[in-house]
């Protein structure tokens, strides 16, 4: 039988994502988040291709990238409440990682599978940020999805998108957590 790691298992089973929108500062600074970012990259890889890239946005980042979501949900005919929800996460952001997908070309690992590895890529920037103590929070929203905006805001070439923006900071007090899924209605046993 394998040698169990208590640790580990306790804190893979408590785990959970800190609203964003509730971190204060401080923020790791950038010895720390070098450290959570190494930890981060071991993550599942096949080929070894790294089909992913990061790009760190600091504080300044986030007024010029919160104007550019708004200027994109305006040049798309958006709403007020577009335009809220594009800027929401930048105008508050202090600190967050951009992990883009950069797929490479390759005869054996289909882009699903390198698609894969860079949706591991944020879950394990997730998991290191929050045992290193910090909060984490892993967010899309539409602008994330446009590739106009994500052009000329994380400078994502043709081929690229975005496949998480992980906010890390000081997470407010515990929030209540969120209602998980039941395990009897989801998962279905074959044994033959």
């Amino acid at each position: 039988m394998p040698a169990r790691d208590p640790a580990a298992f306790a804190f893979l089973s408590a785990r959970r994502s800190r609203p964003a929108k509730l971190f204060a500062g401080p923020v790791p600074d950038r010895t720390a988040l070098e450290e959570i970012l190494t930890a981060a990259l071991r993550v599942p890889d096949h080929g070894k291709l790294e089909p992913w890239r990061l790009l760190v946005l600091e504080k300044p980042a986030f007024a010029r990238i919160a104007d550019l979501a708004e200027a994109r949900a305006v040049e798309l005919g958006g709403d007020a409440e577009k335009i809220a929800k594009g800027r929401g996460q930048y105008d508050k952001g202090q600190l967050a990682v951009v992990v883009i997908f950069s797929p490479k070309a390759s005869d054996k690992i289909p882009v699903v599978e390198q698609m894969y590895s860079a949706g591991a890529l944020c879950l394990g920037l997730v998991n290191a940020a929050t045992a290193a103590g910090w909060g984490a929070n892993w967010l899309t929203g539409w602008p994330a999805h446009d590739a106009a905006f994500c052009a000329a805001a994380f400078g994502c070439i043709e081929g690229e998108s975005v496949a998480g923006i992980v906010h890390i900071g000081t997470p407010a007090a515990d929030a209540p957590d969120r209602p998980r899924p039941d395990l009897a209605r989801i998962a279905t046993w074959v044994s033959a």
